[in-house]
């Protein structure tokens, strides 16, 4: 009784543990199909290792050495060519400016030389006209002023003498010796005879010379009034008489009426703003 006791406590137990692991098994392969994150991974490949050569950069290819001229036969190079003067400067961004004026025509000039009224007005003022045009557009800043030139112009028309009385800016004064080198061949002068006079020629971007009146040519000069009383403490006091204006002649003043040219609204208004700011009392506008 014994034996057969002893033996079928041996096969409960072998039974125990073939259910026990059995339910293990199979709770295994439930908690594995629930959660696929738990399956076996695959072992990872091996890394790949590439090896690169190290290639040398091509060579540049030899430079040919440029061929040599002969000392005997030296190669000139061209002189760049003269800047203009309008591109001797280029103007600052908020700058002035001011264009120069037109050239005058080939009929102007035949105009003027014709012109023998005042110091050959009309001839004095295209000779200004026409240096300020070669000068170019001036800009606002250091490089603007003015100069005055004493000019002789020889009875052919070709400049005889140009003497600086006084000038703002020595680049202005180099500026405009270059303008008036620059002029082509001027007419003959209207008389005949050699013309003197003296000429500011202003180079900024404020100032533009208006054309003068030509409608009061005919006019006597009015005389040149002064001290009457000066005395040099020596000789008697005794009131200088000025001198009385000669009426003109009808016939040569009717000639001289003539030879005036039309005046431009121009120059009236510039004449109108020259007398205001003459003879405007400052006491006016309070």
């Amino acid at each position: 009784m014994a034996e057969v006791s002893a033996r079928t406590h041996r096969h409960q137990l072998w039974a125990l543990g073939l259910s026990v692991a059995l339910h293990l098994a199979a709770a295994g392969l439930i908690i594995q199909a629930a959660h696929p994150t738990l399956r076996e991974r695959p072992a990872p490949q091996e890394d790949t290792v590439v090896y690169l050569a190290d290639i040398p950069p091509p060579e540049p290819p030899p430079v040919r050495p440029e061929p040599v001229q002969p000392a005997s036969a030296p190669v000139a190079k061209p002189e760049p060519p003269a800047p203009q003067a309008s591109d001797l400067a280029t103007p600052p961004p908020g700058a002035a400016t001011m264009d120069a004026p037109p050239a005058p025509t080939a009929q102007e000039w035949a105009q003027a030389a014709t012109y023998t009224l005042k110091n050959s007005k009309r001839y004095r003022y295209h000779w200004g006209q026409h240096v300020r045009s070669l000068m170019g557009t001036a800009i606002e800043g250091p490089e603007q002023g003015a100069v005055r030139f004493r000019i002789e112009i020889a009875p052919s028309g070709q400049l005889a003498q140009l003497d600086t009385l006084w000038t703002t800016s020595p680049t202005v004064e180099q500026r405009a010796r270059q303008a008036v080198q620059a002029m082509p061949p001027l007419p003959p002068t209207p008389n005949g005879k050699p013309l003197v006079f003296e000429k500011t020629i202003v180079f900024d971007a404020f100032t533009a010379e208006a054309p003068p009146l030509y409608k009061n040519d005919c006019e006597p000069d009015p005389p040149q009034h002064g001290n009457r009383f000066v005395w040099d403490g020596r000789s008697p006091q005794v009131a200088t008489a000025q001198p009385d204006t000669e009426p003109l002649d009808p016939a040569a003043y009717a000639e001289c009426l003539k030879q005036l040219p039309q005046d431009s609204i121009e120059a009236e208004a510039a004449s109108d703003e020259r007398q205001q700011k003459q003879w405007a009392s400052p006491m006016l506008g309070r």
